[in-house]
């Protein structure tokens, strides 16, 4: 190409470039973390949780959510808490989310044969972005600690 047919090419390239409108942007949905907390876990978390279970080969565990005092002792005076309560065989756990929000202040206790815990520990604290793959994966090693999943 000569000079002259450079200069022409690219002011016409400009000329077309603002002759059309700004693209739209698609909204994106709102996360399934965004959602109200118990709609979260009863539509979201519950149901992929109890898949991880299955594919665990776990398929008689019982989820529950309920707002109700943590159980154990020395915890009885503090305000009901909103917890998510696993049971199975002879085997019950509870992650408790203590700001009713996923994102907040978690617990966690699991007990045998229906003892009242002795021991709340703190779950996923480090976790700056906590979202649904995470609190089911979480929820699996943490579990999986107690060897309640797998045999060493």
């Amino acid at each position: 190409m000569t000079e002259e047919n450079k200069a022409n090419s690219t002011p016409e390239k400009v000329n077309t470039a603002e002759k059309k409108p700004p693209a739209k942007k698609k909204e994106k949905p709102p996360a399934i973390e965004d959602k109200p907390f118990t709609e979260f876990m009863e539509q979201h978390f519950t149901p992929s949780l109890k898949d991880a279970f299955a594919s665990k080969g776990i398929d008689e565990i019982e989820l529950a959510l309920k707002k109700e005092k943590i159980p154990v002792l020395g915890l009885e005076s503090n305000p009901d808490c909103w917890q998510l309560q696993g049971k199975w065989s002879n085997r019950t756990f509870a992650i408790y989310f203590i700001d009713e929000d996923i994102k907040g202040q978690k617990a966690f206790t699991c007990t045998i044969d229906s003892e009242q815990p002795s021991t709340l520990e703190s779950f996923m604290i480090d976790e700056r972005r906590v979202n649904l793959d995470l609190l089911v994966l979480y929820t699996l090693q943490r579990l999986n600690g107690q060897k309640w999943l797998t045999r060493n």
